[in-house]
């Protein structure tokens, strides 16, 4: 009895026809676009990685030991040029205060230099001596004695103002000749007689040593020399010890 082979999708194919059968399958995927040519040395193409928004993961970056040293390097040399800059800054606002503290010293020095010299009494005529002392008694003087000291000069020799004053009379004073009468900053008056020429005005401030006038012999007098008085007032009988009020004020006459 001869047995048939039966077929039926249980038969497995045979080689020839299962190879055959996916060469086809592969050309016809090829050929509508399904599957795209595979870089060489690839046996089956990569899924694309999943973002971090769909899986919800935070991704940890581990970094080298030579990238985390040049970090630090930078941290360090920043850190050293914010505190070399901080050490430039201090720097010049010390220089600053030097100056400002140098500049004040000075001018402090200046005005105390300025105190002194406004405080400071100068002689009338420099270089000159008494040749008539106070309250010597003779006819040449209307009260009978001598109101002031005489100081030995020749006709235009500068006279100066012996201290810090403003100037109250300045011009002729009968038997005085040209006269000048300064208050002074103490509250006394000094007087100059005689002179040949005036160089102040009333009101005028004058600083000691300034000059007010020229020697001279105008007035009553027997010869050319200054008279100086030192008073209480500006009038006439006010009259005070010159030399001593000279000498009050650090001038030895």
């Amino acid at each position: 009895m001869a047995f048939t082979c039966a077929t039926g999708k249980h038969r497995r194919p045979g080689r020839m026809r299962r190879t055959s059968a996916r060469a086809a399958s592969i050309a016809a995927l090829t050929t509508t676009g399904v599957i795209a040519t595979v870089a060489s040395g690839s046996a089956v193409a990569a899924e694309p990685t999943p973002s971090v928004e769909q899986t919800g993961l935070v991704p940890v970056v581990t970094v080298g030991d030579s990238v985390a040293q040049r970090v630090d390097d930078q941290a360090a040399a920043q850190q050293q040029a914010a505190e070399e800059a901080a050490e430039v800054k201090k720097a010049a606002v010390m220089a600053a205060m030097k100056v400002r503290e140098e500049r004040a010293a000075r001018a402090r020095a200046a005005r105390a230099a300025e105190r002194k010299r406004l405080n400071t009494f100068v002689p009338p005529i420099s270089g000159s001596y008494v040749s008539t002392s106070y309250k010597s008694g003779g006819s040449l003087w209307s009260s009978g004695s001598h109101t002031g000291i005489d100081f030995h000069a020749s006709s235009g020799t500068t006279v100066h103002a012996v201290g810090l004053g403003t100037v109250v009379e300045a011009g002729w004073g009968g038997a005085y000749g040209n006269q000048v009468v300064i208050r002074m900053s103490d509250g006394t008056y000094t007087q100059y007689g005689h002179l040949s020429s005036i160089s102040v005005s009333v009101g005028e401030q004058v600083t000691p040593g300034r000059q007010i006038g020229l020697s001279g012999a105008t007035g009553n007098v027997t010869g050319p020399h200054l008279h100086f008085e030192a008073r209480t007032s500006p009038e006439y009988g006010s009259d005070i010890d010159p030399v001593a009020y000279l000498r009050k004020h650090g001038l030895n006459v």
